[in-house]
C-alpha cells in the first residue's frame, strides 16, 4: 500500500479499543511511566515514540498483562487488563523486543506452535497463515529452520506468529529495530493490509520517521506524554522556525551561532545545522555576519518545515516548561 493510500484510510471505529488513563509505574525513584492517558481506536496505528528509557515497554507490558502498574486504569477491547490481566490476553497479541521464536524449529512449526497456544483450529490456521506468510514474503521458506533466517525475516515470522489468531489489539514493542530497509517496508505494509480487519495496532519506537507511518503519535520523554496528535498537526505545534545551514563543516557553524540572539537551539542534522529560532527573517542578517565575522564558510541558509524530530528535541530541551499534551481525536 502506498504511503498517499494510507492517509486516504479513515480510522473503522470511533470506539477506543485501547483506552489508557493515568497509568503509572515506578521503580523506586525512576518514573518508568508517569500519568500516561491516551486511547487506540479499532482500526487505527498509534505510535509510541521516543527514546530509550522512555517508558515505551513498561507501557508495553502493562497492556500486554505481563506487569503490574501501580496506579491508573487500562483496558483492551472493553477488559480492565490491570484487574484482569489473563482475560485480556485472548485479545491482543504482545511482540516484544525479543519474541519467542523457536530457532530450531521450522517457519511452519512455528506457527503451527502459535496456532495450538491460541486454540486455532487446523481450517482456520491453514488459511489465515497461507494469507499472512505470503503477505509477509515467507512463503518459499516454510521448511527453513527460524535460526537460519535473517532479522528481517525473524521479526517477520514473529509477527505472523502474533496475527494467527486474529486478535483485535496488536501491541509491538520496536519491532523494526534494528531491521533492513527492505525488511522494514515489508512489515509496515502487513500492518497496513490489518487496518481493514479492524485491528487496532498499537507500536512503539525510538525512529521518529516512523511516526509519519502512524494515523497518530505519542511523543514519550521520561514516562510522560509530551505531545499526542496526528503527524501533520503535531509538526505545526512547534514553537517558532527553523533555519537550516548547509556547510561543509557544520560543527563550526554550530560553534559559531550557538548562543546567538534569538538562537534556542543549533541541531546538527547530517551536513545541516537546523537553528531553532523565534523569528527566521528578524535573525537571518545577524546569524549571516556572525558566520563571516568567524570566517566560517557555508553554501546556504534558508527557511525549513519543522519535522517531528525537531518538534521532540525542542521540547526536551526546554523541559520543564514543555506543556503535556492532551488526548486528540
Amino acid at each position: 500500500m502506498s504511503k498517499s493510500s494510507f492517509n486516504s484510510l479513515n480510522i473503522m471505529s470511533p470506539s477506543p479499543a485501547i483506552t489508557v488513563s493515568a497509568l503509572s509505574k515506578h521503580f523506586g525513584e525512576v518514573r518508568a511511566v508517569d500519568g500516561l492517558t491516551f486511547d487506540v481506536n479499532a482500526g487505527e496505528i498509534f505510535g509510541l515514540v521516543g527514546p530509550d528509557g522512555a517508558g515505551k515497554t513498561t507501557t508495553m507490558r502493562i497492556l500486554a498483562g505481563v506487569m503490574d502498574s501501580d496506579s491508573g486504569t487500562a483496558t483492551i477491547a472493553g477488559c480492565d487488563v490491570v484487574h484482569n490481566p489473563e482475560g485480556a490476553k485472548s485479545l491482543l497479541s504482545y511482540m516484544s523486543q525479543r519474541f519467542g521464536l523457536y530457532e530450531d524449529l521450522t517457519v511452519d512449526e512455528n506457527l503451527r506452535f502459535y496456532a495450538d497456544l491460541f486454540g486455532v483450529q487446523r481450517k482456520q490456521r491453514l488459511q489465515r497463515s497461507e494469507e499472512l506468510m505470503a503477505a509477509a514474503g515467507l512463503t518459499d521458506f516454510r521448511t527453513r529452520l527460524a535460526g537460519n533466517l535473517s532479522g528481517g525475516m525473524k521479526q517477520k515470522l514473529g509477527l505472523v506468529c502474533a496475527l494467527i489468531h486474529t486478535p483485535k489489539v496488536l501491541l509491538l514493542d520496536e519491532p523494526t529495530n534494528g531491521v533492513d530497509p527492505v525488511s522494514r517496508r515489508d512489515f509496515w505494509r502487513i500492518l497496513y493490509s490489518l487496518l481493514s480487519e479492524g485491528v487496532a495496532i498499537l507500536a512503539s519506537t525510538s525512529y521518529l520517521d516512523e511516526a509519519e507511518r502512524c494515523h497518530r503519535v505519542g511523543l514519550l520523554h521520561h514516562g510522560k506524554m509530551l505531545f499526542c496528535d496526528r503527524p501533520a498537526e503535531l509538526k505545526k505545534k512547534f514553537p517558532g522556525e527553523i533555519l537550516a545551514v548547509h556547510a561543509e563543516q557544520p560543527v563550526k557553524v554550530r560553534t559559531a551561532l550557538a548562543g546567538a540572539p534569538g538562537v534556542r537551539s543549533a541541531l546538527l542534522v547530517g551536513d545541516r545545522v537546523h537553528l531553532f529560532v523565534d523569528d527566521a527573517s528578524l535573525r537571518l542578517p545577524d546569524l549571516r555576519t556572525r558566520l563571516d565575522s568567524a570566517g566560517v564558510a557555508y553554501d546556504s541558509i534558508q527557511t525549513v518545515a519543522a519535522s517531528i524530530e525537531d518538534l521532540f528535541v525542542s521540547a526536551v530541551e526546554s523541559e520543564p516548561k514543555a506543556a503535556v499534551g492532551s488526548k486528540s481525536s
